[in-house]
This record gives C-alpha cells, sequence and structure tokens, in this order.
C-alpha cells in the first residue's frame, strides 16, 4: 500500500485555509461596501432617520424680576470692646460669666479699692483744712476793712491776697478730690456696653495694671451685628443712583453652601474710596441677628436687592445655551424648527433668566432636548409626543380587538 507524501499533504491543507479565509473576508466587503439601493439616507436635520426631535419648551413671558447684587461676606460683631482695668491693683473679684450676656453698666470685677479710698477720703481732709483757713482769712479781711482808716491800706490789701490765695488752694482741693474719686471709681470694672463676653483673660487674684495690653475680657455686640462685603467698582454708579433717590437697599444674607437665608438688613455704609488693588468696594450692611445664627468672624454669602425689573422678559434658565459667541436659544417656529438665535441675559435668579435682548413675548424656547438640536431641525414637543401616544395606544386598542374577534370566531368554529 502506497502512502501520501506528507510534504505535498501539508502545502496542501495551507492553500485551502488561506482560499477560505479570503472568501470570507469579499463577502465581508460586498456586504459592507454601499449601493445604490442599500445606502441609507442621510436624513435631514433632526433626529435618527430625520425623525423629529423630542424636546420640552416653554413660553417666553413678562413678570417682575428682582436683580441682585451677589457678594461673599464677613460677619463682624458692631461692636467689639477690650476691657481694661484703669488703675492698678489686685483683682479681688471676677463678676461675670464666659459666654454671659451682659448690659452696658453691669459690674464685671472689682480691683481692691482700700488705696484709693485712702486717697480720697485724704483730699477731702485737705479740702477741710484749707477751707477753714480761707474762712478765718475772710473775717480777718471783714474786721480790717470795719476798722476804717485805723488800719493802713497795705494790711487790707494783704489780707485780701491771702483769702484770693486760699480760696484758689480749695479749688485745687476741690479737684483733688474729684481725682480721687474718680480713681477710686475706676476700681470697680462695668460693661461699657451691650454684649457677650468672651473668654476670661485675667484669673482673680491677679495683679492688674492700667498699662497691661491684654486686658480682662473682650465683649463683641452681636445684636445688631455688621457683614462687610465687597463688590466691583462697575455696581457703584448704580447703588449710588438708588441711595441717591433716598430709598433703603435690602441686604440678605445666605448660608455659603446653599441659598438658604439666614437674616436680613439694609445698607448701613459704603465704603469712601475704591481698592486699586482689586478695583473694589467695601460695604457695611447691618443686621437684628434676633436669632443669632450669624457669628462674628464667620462667612456668608450676601445678595444686596439693587432693583425689581417690572414686566421683564423671562424665560426658564435651562433654556439658556452658551456658546464661543455668547448666549443663545433655540426658539420654536411656526413649522416646528428651531432657530438658534442670540441672547442677552440681563440676569439669572434661581430658575428664571431675564432677557434684555433676542427674544419677544409668547414665542416658545427649549428648555430641555437641546442636544441634538442645531439650527432647523425639526422638534415635536410635548403635546405632539402625547398625541403619537394617544394614537399608538389606539392602534394598539384595535390590534386588541381584532385579537378577540378572532378569538371569539375560534371557540364558534
Amino acid at each position: 500500500m502506497r502512502f501520501p507524501d506528507l510534504k505535498q499533504y501539508r502545502h496542501r491543507k495551507w492553500a485551502v485555509a488561506v482560499a477560505g479565509v479570503g472568501a470570507v473576508a469579499v463577502v465581508a466587503a460586498f456586504a459592507l461596501w454601499p449601493s445604490g439601493q442599500g445606502a441609507k439616507p442621510s436624513g435631514r436635520a433632526g433626529g435618527a432617520e430625520g425623525r423629529p426631535v423630542p424636546v420640552v419648551t416653554a413660553q417666553v413671558e413678562r413678570k417682575d424680576v428682582p436683580v441682585y447684587l451677589d457678594a461673599l461676606g464677613t460677619v463682624q460683631a458692631f461692636n467689639t470692646v477690650t476691657v481694661r482695668s484703669r488703675v492698678d491693683g489686685e483683682l479681688v473679684e471676677v463678676l461675670f460669666k464666659e459666654g454671659q450676656d451682659v448690659k452696658a453698666g453691669d459690674v464685671l470685677a472689682q480691683i481692691d479699692p482700700r488705696t484709693y479710698r485712702a486717697q480720697y477720703e485724704q483730699a477731702l481732709a485737705a479740702r477741710d483744712k484749707d477751707s477753714a483757713q480761707l474762712a478765718a482769712a475772710k473775717r480777718d479781711l471783714d474786721r480790717y476793712i470795719g476798722l476804717g482808716d485805723r488800719v493802713t491800706g497795705q494790711s487790707v490789701d494783704t489780707q485780701r491776697s491771702l483769702v484770693h490765695q486760699l480760696e484758689a488752694t480749695v479749688r485745687a482741693d476741690e479737684a483733688s478730690i474729684s481725682n480721687a474719686r474718680t480713681m477710686l471709681g475706676y476700681t470697680v470694672i462695668a460693661s461699657p456696653i451691650d454684649g457677650r463676653t468672651g473668654m476670661r483673660l485675667v484669673d482673680r487674684g491677679n495683679i492688674v495694671h492700667a498699662s497691661d495690653s491684654t486686658g480682662l475680657v473682650t465683649l463683641t455686640q452681636i445684636q445688631p451685628i455688621a457683614v462687610i462685603f465687597t463688590l466691583p467698582q462697575q455696581n457703584l454708579p448704580a447703588i449710588a443712583d438708588r441711595l441717591r433717590e433716598g430709598g433703603a437697599l435690602a441686604v440678605l444674607a445666605t448660608q455659603p453652601e446653599s441659598r438658604t437665608q439666614i437674616d436680613s438688613g439694609e445698607l448701613e455704609l459704603v465704603d469712601n474710596q475704591i481698592d486699586q488693588t482689586t478695583g473694589t468696594i467695601k460695604l457695611k450692611a447691618v443686621m437684628p441677628n434676633a436669632e443669632r445664627r450669624l457669628w462674628p468672624g464667620g462667612f456668608v454669602n450676601v445678595r444686596m436687592l439693587l432693583t425689581v425689573r417690572q414686566g421683564g422678559l423671562v424665560i426658564p434658565s435651562p433654556a439658556v445655551q452658551r456658546g464661543p459667541k455668547g448666549s443663545y436659544a433655540f426658539v420654536v417656529k411656526a413649522d416646528h424648527t428651531v432657530e438658534m438665535r442670540p441672547i442677552k441675559i440681563a440676569t439669572v435668579e434661581a430658575d428664571r433668566a431675564l432677557i434684555d435682548q433676542g427674544l419677544e413675548e409668547g414665542e416658545t424656547v427649549v428648555t430641555d432636548g437641546v442636544a441634538k438640536l442645531q439650527n432647523g431641525s425639526r422638534v415635536a414637543g410635548a403635546d405632539d409626543r402625547k398625541g403619537d401616544d394617544r394614537k399608538a395606544e389606539g392602534r394598539k386598542g384595535e390590534g386588541g380587538g381584532d385579537g378577540q374577534r378572532q378569538r371569539r370566531r375560534d371557540k364558534t368554529q
């Protein structure tokens, strides 16, 4: 028996495999090659195969729109006072608690008053002594004048000068008494303002001095409270116009992470100069802070109501699109196609955009589904889609009726 040549068998097997792969490649290329009948039409501008793009629309309306100026603000105590001792001595009493609310005139601390009381009593004694001498000198002057020619004029003049000298001494004693009384009063340290105490800086038993820089405690007035914020200098003319009209500008403080309102107040101050390094102007608002939700040193978002645009053109903010040439919106025309129209936005407040130019009242703009749109695309609004859904349900109902009639005929047969 004769066996085939193994080398020739291998060559034949390899040639068959190559021919099979080539045939598969030719078939695939033919299937993928576009022909006159098999090529898909490019379709009109719109969705797949030229179908209208489903979108959500809204109309351009007229509404009263508030115009706000937004900024980042810093909460600042309306008044801050570092309470210090005005005399030297031992701190014998501390009469406040840390974090306590105090009123103006409330006693906060007591310095040892014994030395200053002794000085006051000493001034009183000196005044009494000099007053007695003055009274005696006045009596002697009256006697000299009563003697007439029996006393020389020089003696009368000398006595009158002594009376004047003692009167001056008594006035100096009165000044010393006033000073001693004041120094004695300084041993009682009272609150100069209504506010809230901070941490105690000196403990009882320490010797304090009038020259100490640390003080005893810091008081901050947080009702009312101030909010400091800055705005670009371009806003200054509009703010100045409002203030010149005599209207108060309302200021809102909101949380930094959201627009939840914390408190509201009024603009108190516009700084007297513009910061040349940043081109901004500093402003100060005062808020009642009745609930004490604002705290000195904190950050808040500030919204100042500049004006209210009466009857402004507004559209939902999702309808506003932004491109290289600025803002625009897709306007739906009567033939259900869209026009990409440039617009000028005055402000965006919440979910509404105030339009200055580009739109007219009653026009329809696209608010959702703009990703597949271009200028001239056909669209199907919410009403059109509802109509298509109703037609589809009707066809489904008809199909359901034919099926039921067919099942009844089958049962009859």
